[in-house]
């Protein structure tokens, strides 16, 4: 038995399917109800409470964070402590680049402090550090149904974004290996907000116009979403991002014997989001 937490997400809900597909008897695991593929037994578990997370028969666990996990007096540790004590096999850790490359904020102390939790635990384990996601261009959703307009800061900045399915992709490969290590997974380009915008545009049909926000105007719309210290650690990647956070990893490829899928790519499965 696999179990997948943050089983309806970005990254938890191709993952489940996948596995399924596979064979793999799997539980998927949220927060709140869900539907899930046939075959696929639903859990609801609060995660900062370790003792819902369903690990009885449990050969493997796919571990993913919510945003409250990493808040001060949270302790995920003890998801690891409870996958060690109920005979959990592997462990593979939905991770960040930033663990690496920006390695003293507080979201990724904290992941650092659970990535040699992992290590120090005698089980099989994978890391697995994404950097950004191709996916956080639903944020513009909205603004492109209603204005066909990209409103973004730091327009030719950018970054080599992911697809969450290729991140789930390569979690399944994990959850099935023995292999212990990190992956650091990026998208094949390094593509910015102004050629995203583009590429909504072509898959649209339709143009789509581009208005770069001044970082003032970004940190407002993103403290609706997230404090402010994450808002400017958020606009210091996207605005300032460091040489590693813009060098394409091989790592997707290695494991996929793929390239990974461009955000064109992502665009095209996602076109209705944007009509």
């Amino acid at each position: 038995m696999i179990v997948v937490t943050g089983a309806t997400g970005n990254i938890g809900r191709p993952l489940t399917r996948a596995l399924a597909e596979a064979g793999e008897q799997v539980v998927a695991v949220s927060r709140n109800a869900a539907e899930v593929p046939e075959g696929v037994r639903h859990v609801q578990a609060d995660l900062s409470r370790p003792d819902t997370l369903p690990l009885d028969g449990a050969k493997a666990l796919f571990l993913l964070l919510s945003g409250d996990l990493h808040a001060v007096g949270a302790s995920p540790v003890r998801l690891v402590e409870r996958a060690v004590a109920h005979g959990v096999g592997r462990v593979v850790l939905l991770s960040s680049l930033g663990v690496r490359t920006r390695p003293f904020g507080t979201t990724r102390i904290e992941l650092r402090g659970l990535e040699d939790a992992l290590r120090g635990s005698g089980l099989d384990w994978a890391v697995l550090r994404p950097g950004g996601f191709a996916s956080n261009a639903l944020w513009w959703a909205e603004a492109v149904r209603a204005q066909r307009t990209v409103a973004a800061p730091f327009g030719d900045t950018g970054l080599p974004i992911i697809d969450p399915a290729d991140i789930a992709e390569v979690a399944a490969t994990a959850l099935l290996s023995d292999r212990n290590g990190v992956l650091e997974l990026t998208g094949p380009e390094v593509i910015t907000p102004r050629q995203q915008a583009e590429a909504i545009a072509d898959a649209l049909g339709e143009p789509v116009r581009f208005h770069e926000l001044t970082r003032a105007e970004a940190k407002a719309g993103l403290e609706r979403l997230m404090p402010g210290e994450l808002a400017d650690d958020t606009l210091d990647i996207l605005g300032s991002p460091t040489p590693d956070e813009v060098a394409v990893s091989p790592d997707v490829e290695k494991v996929l014997g793929r390239a990974p899928r461009t955000f064109a790519d992502w665009v095209a499965r996602h076109v209705e989001a944007f009509r």
